[in-house]
């Protein structure tokens, strides 16, 4: 089933947009990114990769050829983007580039994942490329190249580390709106948990337990005390992905919402509509994402977190109506 001229609002997580709000409010962050996307020579990075990596096409690997092919005709990319297998053990592929975008994919996905995983994972790289998101990260990994220690910023260098740390949330964040894309184009969800699972495995899928799998990411996600709240955090800020269980548990979750099935049954937004589209109303769908991740959370440290501020609210009530009572007019 293809999708023709499908926008990316049909697929993209709310706080995907909100986390680009949230980076381009950080101090200098603007100005910074618009340097670092002038220094970004994408040139340099597909000469690097034609001579180091291999290039799918008709008659290199043709599998994977057909694969971005029918991703890039399912998305209804307006081309096809240059896809590269790289000398990688870990299961992963990226998208980098500014005008004319290209995905790696390391060797180790191409080895672990079968065919219909594949299409997930080149799907997911797609939905990127649709979204725009290529250039926020390449300028990310650029940063964090030129930082010298990848996530470990120098103390000195505070506002290149808070603009790496902004990067960081909205790419998190963009890998659940990629995610979705790649349901699209796979169009099974169990394809899309099995590649998750293997993800976090580095194992072929034949004695593992989906349901279990899944448990374990909502587990991961409400079990514990605060502590573990806190544990939970402190594992974000370290990485630049979201895990893979919560991962299948976020898709899940957007699956169970019925937004899939209303954009397979034809019922999305198109592309010629974008200029219309409300910024305003974006921005008002990513706070009420992200009131109604809060407010369900089941985080033992939201849970506190959510318990003071509603205290907070009932005292600073409490102090309302006391002070009005006193200063209303006596009759």
């Amino acid at each position: 089933m293809d999708f023709p001229s499908i926008s990316s609002r049909a697929y993209e997580h709310p706080a995907d947009r909100s986390a680009l709000v949230a980076l381009r409010k950080v101090p200098y962050a603007d100005a910074v990114l618009k340097r670092m996307a002038g220094l970004f020579s994408e040139r340099r990075l597909r000469l690097l990769f034609l001579a180091s990596a291999v290039r799918v096409d008709e008659t290199q690997l043709p599998h994977l050829h057909e694969l971005r092919v029918e991703a890039a005709r399912v998305l209804d990319l307006p081309e096809v983007p240059e896809l590269y297998v790289t000398a990688n053990p870990a299961p992963g592929a990226y998208t980098l580039g500014v005008d004319h975008p290209f995905v790696l994919l390391n060797s180790g996905a191409a080895e672990l994942y079968d065919e219909d995983e594949l299409r997930f994972v080149i799907g997911h790289e797609m939905g990127h490329i649709l979204s725009g998101h290529a250039l926020y990260s390449s300028v990310l990994f650029s940063l964090m190249r030129v930082s010298g220690v990848g996530t470990a910023i120098p103390l000195g260098s505070l506002v290149l580390r808070g603009i790496i740390e902004a990067l960081k949330e909205w790419f998190r964040k963009s890998e659940l709106s990629a995610d979705r894309a790649g349901l699209l184009v796979a169009q099974d969800v169990a394809t899309a948990t099995r590649a998750h699972l293997k993800m976090a495995g580095g194992l072929e899928a034949t004695d593992l337990d989906f349901a279990a799998f899944l448990r374990q990411g909502e587990e991961y996600q409400s079990t514990g005390d605060a502590r573990d709240g806190v544990a939970r955090l402190l594992n974000m800020l370290s990485t630049t992905h979201p895990f893979a269980s919560v991962r299948a548990v976020e898709l899940g979750k957007w699956v169970g919402s019925g937004d899939y099935d209303r954009v397979r049954s034809g019922d999305y937004p198109r592309r010629e509509d974008d200029p219309e589209a409300s910024f305003t109303d974006e921005i008002k769908r990513a706070a009420a994402a992200y009131k109604d991740s809060w407010d369900n959370s089941e985080d033992a440290l939201v849970k506190t977190l959510r318990d003071m501020g509603s205290g907070a609210a009932d005292l600073g009530g409490k102090v309302f109506e006391k002070v009005r009572d006193y200063v209303r007019p006596r009759t």
